[in-house]
């Protein structure tokens, strides 16, 4: 895994942001902060969209993360559902951006793979892979909104350390990965 790193994840929603920060020191992966900002009493979307710059804004301040990983917006029916998400997904992109931050998207089912190894996994069982993987335990309140931007995080983290590999083989993935063993 790459070392040194500071690793902000994000899960954009208008209702609901998730978000998770992550160290990795010498292959040490910690968990800094993690949880969730509830904006469902807000009634104006543009001030949900306030809370949500300014939240990134101040854990960017407070983290001095390296690297930005957001869940971008899937395919929804809801045309404005998607509208209001794709918003509040590019307000904390700006944040980061403004602060100089490398962003990264990862589509929510790119996501699972990294972590669970099965793309279509559910929430819940990315929920349990996160909190085994970081050695944590994450609150009802806080829970799937909260490991989404964890596993954003830790998706980022292996997809940059498996493009610094350049000869990718099964014994190098068991040692880069060895939380993922039963």
């Amino acid at each position: 895994m790459a070392s040194d790193k500071i690793i902000l994840g994000l899960d954009p929603g208008t209702n609901i942001m998730g978000f998770g920060v992550i160290s990795n020191k010498n292959q040490n992966l910690k968990v800094l902060q993690y949880g969730v900002i509830k904006m469902s009493k807000e009634k104006s979307h543009l001030k949900k969209l306030k809370i949500i710059f300014n939240t990134v804004n101040n854990l960017i301040n407070e983290f001095k993360p390296h690297d930005i990983s957001i869940e971008s917006p899937f395919y929804g029916k809801n045309v404005q559902s998607m509208l209001k998400l794709g918003r509040a997904q590019g307000v904390a992109m700006v944040a980061g951006e403004i602060n100089n931050i490398s962003i990264t998207e990862y589509a929510p089912k790119k996501i699972k793979q990294a972590v669970t190894g099965n793309g279509n996994a559910s929430k819940e069982q990315l929920n349990k892979m996160v909190q085994k993987i970081l050695n944590i335990e994450i609150k009802d309140s806080k829970k799937l909104d909260a490991s989404d931007a964890l596993g954003a995080a830790l998706c980022h983290l292996y997809q940059k350390s498996n493009n610094q590999t350049t000869k990718k083989s099964w014994k190098q993935y068991i040692i880069s990965n060895p939380e993922k063993l039963i």
